[in-house]
């Protein structure tokens, strides 16, 4: 809604202007919201400054049916000369200019028409009609920029001067300049070997290619600008890429590019069935190892002194411990890596639910995971192993129930693997154990780490800190 009484409060302290003048000027505001609307465009009263220098815009009206250019309210603010000459001109002249270039209050490109405001011979103002162009200058502008970029490059790849050109000399793949028929324009080095690797021949420019490599005769034909595809031809694998020059005076025609892929792919082949080897590898051992536990079962069932099952027991986890590794493995899409979280809790399951132990016992796991690969997750999978034995061996002795928890803690460069029970606590005058003289080797050498186990006010913790990344 134009507000009358602020565009008399402004003519009379920023402009020259007569009561009459002011008076016709607000009589005009009266019909700039309908303009707007119907030309989907911003409408201004803008009247001279008292200095005549800039002009000032007492009255606005902003469409209803299209989006806004302006988001501030603009009534009282100066029309500075230098980004809307139009206006000053018109003020100064009297005359009527369209479809004029300026910049907004809030630096917006716009088209702007201006027409003088009159009582009677007299120009009081103008009446000024802005529409964003933003987005038609950005589109305009890349199309130039595209233009110029394709004809730089063309330049670049075809410039025939005294010297060969520099760009495809260095290519190693094959590039094909050809016409919008099939004729040749231009080979590079790389191109011509290939040729002649293929066919034997060379192919001239002005003939078509199309009949020395009629393979390309689809890629020729496509109408796509731009097209990238692969291709078995000649016992070879090719990236074939078409780029179609835009029509012009100049350069009609398009780039073919093709690479010669058979090395790679050949390599991917080996990559595959090295990983399948690998993998029935890591098959075989599982199976093994399981051999050897259901051999160990065997002999457990058929009799053994009372004295020795516990060991047999402890060896034939060590065994299944490993095993898991391998599981681990093989349930992913790694070739040879492990989750450790999987794999604790594969062992812990294993020795805590499937244990001959008279107490009734629970674990849990919690915290980060981490990847690591099958060699060192071997150690650690001993490791686990031999903590969560001790804690069900030792820690609940004439107990009814306990707890283990896992824990998995990274920190910056290294990994903390915490086993914690709340049974009856480890004492540092126990005497040493092959479980923990085997936790304390392994975690030294293989993982280059350091173990501490000490009791607590209720249960035992032991820790292991290792380095995330291999050393030496």
């Amino acid at each position: 809604m134009v507000d009358m009484a602020e565009i008399e409060s402004l003519c009379n302290e920023m402009t020259t202007l007569e009561a009459a003048d002011i008076e016709k000027v607000k009589e005009v505001s009266q019909s700039i919201q309908m303009m707007a609307d119907l030309s989907k465009a911003h409408i201004f009263i803008d009247c001279l400054l008292a200095d005549e220098k800039h002009a000032i815009v007492v009255a606005e009206a902003a469409p209803s049916t299209a989006p806004a250019i302006y988001q501030k309210k603009v009534v009282g603010n100066t029309a500075y000369e230098t980004f809307e000459p139009a206006v000053l001109y018109c003020l100064r002249s009297g005359k009527t200019l369209t479809s004029n270039r300026a910049i907004t209050q809030e630096r917006k490109k716009v088209e702007q028409s201006v027409v003088p405001i009159r009582n009677e011979e007299k120009v009081i103002g103008v009446l000024i009609m802005e529409k964003d162009i933003s987005d038609q200058l950005e589109k305009k502008e890349e199309i130039e920029t595209l233009s110029k970029t394709t004809e730089s490059l063309s330049g670049l790849l075809l410039s025939h001067s005294d010297r060969q050109p520099l760009v495809p000399e260095l290519m190693e793949e094959a590039l094909f300049f050809v016409g919008l028929d099939g004729e040749l324009l231009y080979s590079n080095p790389a191109a011509i070997n290939l040729l002649d690797e293929l066919i034997g021949e060379t192919c001239d420019y002005g003939e078509n290619i199309l009949d020395h490599l009629p393979i390309l005769t689809e890629i020729v034909e496509q109408k796509e600008e731009l097209l990238v595809t692969e291709m078995e031809a000649f016992d070879k694998s090719f990236k074939i890429k078409k780029i179609r020059l835009p029509l012009n005076d100049k350069y009609n025609g398009m780039f073919i590019i093709l690479r010669d892929l058979t090395d790679l792919r050949e390599k991917e082949k080996e990559l595959i069935i090295k990983s399948v080897a690998i993998k029935e590898i890591h098959h075989r051992v599982k199976n093994n190892l399981q051999t050897v536990a259901s051999l160990l079962r065997l002999q457990m069932r058929r009799g053994i002194p009372e004295e020795s099952k516990i060991h047999f027991t402890e060896s034939l986890n060590r065994i299944l411990s490993i095993a898991s590794v391998y599981e681990v493995i093989l349930s992913n899409s790694s070739i040879d890596e492990v989750d450790i979280f999987d794999l604790a809790e594969r062992i812990g399951d294993m020795l805590v639910y499937t244990g001959l132990s008279h107490t009734k016992m629970t674990i849990n796991y919690s915290g980060d995971r981490l990847n690591m690969e099958s060699d060192r997750a071997v150690s650690i999978a001993l490791i686990i192993n031999e903590l969560i034995q001790n804690c069900v061996n030792h820690a609940f002795s004439e107990r009814q129930r306990g707890h283990i928890d896992v824990i998995f803690e990274h920190r910056t460069d290294v990994m903390e693997v915490i086993v914690r029970d709340d049974g009856i606590g480890y004492k540092k005058e126990n005497t040493s154990s092959l479980g923990l003289d085997i936790v304390r080797r392994m975690v030294e050498h293989d993982l280059s780490g350091v173990f501490q186990i000490e009791g607590m006010k209720k249960g035992t913790e032991a820790k292991l800190t290792f380095p995330r990344e291999r050393r030496g």
